[in-house]
């Protein structure tokens, strides 16, 4: 198949997570089959953490009080 966006560069197939994907390597765009970012949001979402994660505390700065 042909890249729609390029017209003339044939795109590559390559698999990620079970689903296959094309891809121009040309102006590197992602051409999805119909279901499939369906099946790839699905696929992050489980892979997600269930807790969030702790954000880093920040420490305030001590300055030296002015005599």
């Amino acid at each position: 198949m042909k890249c729609p966006q390029c017209t003339e560069i044939t795109l590559v197939m390559t698999e990620r997570q079970g689903i296959e994907i094309d891809y121009c390597p040309t102006c590197r765009g992602v051409w999805l089959d119909r279901g499939e970012l369906d099946k790839l949001i699905e696929r992050s979402v489980t892979a997600m953490p269930t807790q969030p994660l702790a954000s880093p505390q920040r420490v305030q700065p001590q300055y030296e009080q002015a005599a």
